[in-house]
């Protein structure tokens, strides 16, 4: 297929309380129009908490199961991050969950070393590519928005997505370099951030927008406010541009280290 039905679920996330947010999800869901994606922020369900005490769960635990259970009620793919043991330490995992029960997952590679994330989680080594509908997607976690090289759109996907938890004070530079990934990249970019104060007292106002391959809003929520929106994406429209503006075919041969 040649559209995207996407959908960007911004809300404020109750600090280390999996079923509130489980109920403030569901909520916000209710009514949810027919579409093929619907993203979470990062850590939907409990905040940014790694150094937490029992903030991790097992592979396919409780937090995993609810987004089966959402993939399957609202017949679409599900995506979002959880903190998963792993090892010794845990891992920032955004799932990619189908309406049948089946799953993939990006670790996040870039680990927030100012929020001491790289104490207590593993970084991800494998660049993962998505499909859904015909688009290729690359998913991304909060601070890998920072790092364009592992991001570089090798005409190996369409849709850039980020989730975050990206705190209000710097929220220009959020904005700024979604947008630059957009156009770098030639390629739709969705971001899904979080709104409200964490059980750190670090204020969150959101940011959650929908980019055209030109780096240009589609769509944003508002500020401050909890807010679904949804936009329908076009592969053709894409292809198009690309054609008539092929900036991509004068891009440098690299390869990404690990």
């Amino acid at each position: 297929m040649s559209t995207l039905r996407c959908a960007l679920l911004q809300t404020s996330i109750q600090w280390l309380n999996p079923e509130a947010n489980f109920s403030l999800l569901e909520s916000q869901l209710n009514g949810l129009p027919a579409v093929d994606l619907l993203i979470l922020p990062e850590t939907f369900a409990t905040g940014f908490a790694f150094d937490q005490p029992g903030v991790g769960e097992h592979p396919q635990g409780t937090i995993f199961t609810w987004l089966q259970q959402q993939a399957q009620a609202h017949a679409c793919v599900v995506t979002g991050s959880i903190a998963v043991q792993h090892e010794d330490k845990l891992v920032n995992r955004l799932y990619w969950i189908k309406p049948d029960g089946s799953f993939d997952h990006y670790d996040k590679r870039h680990l927030f070393r100012m929020g001491n994330e790289h104490q207590y989680v593993i970084a991800g080594s494998e660049r993962k590519i998505f499909t859904l509908n015909d688009f290729r997607i690359l998913p991304q976690i909060c601070y890998d928005l920072r790092f364009p090289v592992w991001a570089r759109n090798r005409n190996d996907y369409d849709v850039m997505i980020n989730i975050a938890n990206w705190p209000a004070a710097r929220r220009h530079a959020y904005d700024t370099l979604l947008s630059a990934r957009a156009i770098e990249n030639q390629c739709y970019v969705l971001s899904v951030n979080r709104i409200g104060e964490d059980g750190r007292g670090v204020d969150h106002n959101g940011g959650t927008a929908i980019y055209d391959f030109k780096g240009q809003r589609m769509q944003q929520a508002s500020d401050n406010e909890p807010g679904l929106i949804t936009e329908t994406l076009s592969l053709d429209a894409l292809a198009q541009f690309k054609q008539h503006f092929p900036a991509y075919l004068d891009a440098d041969e690299f390869q990404c280290p690990l």
